[in-house]
């Protein structure tokens, strides 16, 4: 059965989608059948898998309001025991569709269900807000994963976050755990990065990630070929960084 990690940042730029699209390439290298879902409106995890987002007959919109079994919203892309459930311009009017909805945080939950035994690891690329579509991915989820960037605001909002994710605990899913944090962005030669990996060590104590992703030119230039690092360019840093990062979660289960 599969484990859920909801990657979850409000803020904007830290790096989750690339992670989300990084972690699950290097996930499925590791012989690991790898579902991404993505909620993000914005679609960067659909294109960066080299999904096309328009004419797409289904999408994660048809998960969500439960317009076709789950398992047809399923496509499978073009690297090995990668899978993902695509997004589409839908999905932009989703939290408003699903204000009515009886057990509205509970449908994307209810839809993985159906899918959990055919994957090893399912990942949720989230919307940079805390809205329904957030609300949803965190209630489904087993694990957060937070992506935080080396940078001065990096700690902005995180108490905000901290605090949904102890309510959603409290209400809907009690056993809701920190998978992890990360350290996106890194470069290790600034004085400021390693007070922010400071800083953010003590909020998250022994919680975060021991390998941090740096800040390279591959990373950035992948999603526009629409392949994770681990095709696009396999001997980055980028590339060790992110299948190390994905052995240390391996070994958290």
């Amino acid at each position: 059965m599969a484990k859920i990690i909801a990657a979850v940042n409000q803020k904007g730029g830290v790096g989750k989608t690339t992670t989300v699209v990084n972690l699950s390439a290097a996930l499925a290298l590791l012989d690991k059948k790898v579902l991404i879902v993505d909620l993000d409106p914005q679609g960067n995890a659909t294109s960066g898998i080299g999904i096309a987002k328009s004419g797409l007959a289904f999408s994660a919109y048809d998960l969500l309001i439960g317009t076709v079994p789950p398992e047809q919203a399923v496509l499978h892309t073009a690297f090995p025991r990668l899978d993902i459930v695509p997004t589409s311009m839908r999905m932009a009017g989703a939290e408003i569709e699903l204000v009515d909805v009886p057990r509205r945080e509970s449908r994307l939950k209810a839809a993985l269900a159906a899918l959990r035994d055919a994957y090893d690891y399912i990942v949720i690329d989230c919307p940079p807000s805390l809205g329904l579509l957030t609300l949803n991915a965190l209630c489904a989820a087993d694990t957060l994963l937070v992506p935080i960037q080396c940078e001065f605001f990096a700690l902005e909002g995180l108490s905000q976050l901290m605090s949904t994710v102890r309510q959603v605990k409290r209400l809907y899913n009690p056993a809701l755990e920190l998978e992890g944090v990360l350290m996106t962005m890194y470069d290790g030669r600034m004085n400021l990065t390693q007070q922010v990996v400071g800083e953010v060590k003590k909020f998250f104590p022994r919680k975060v990630f021991a390998t941090p992703i740096p800040r390279t030119v591959r990373l950035a230039e992948a999603p526009g070929y629409g392949q994770p690092i681990q095709y696009y360019d396999k001997g980055s840093k980028g590339a060790a960084a992110y299948e190390q990062v994905a052995r240390e979660l391996l070994s958290h289960r």
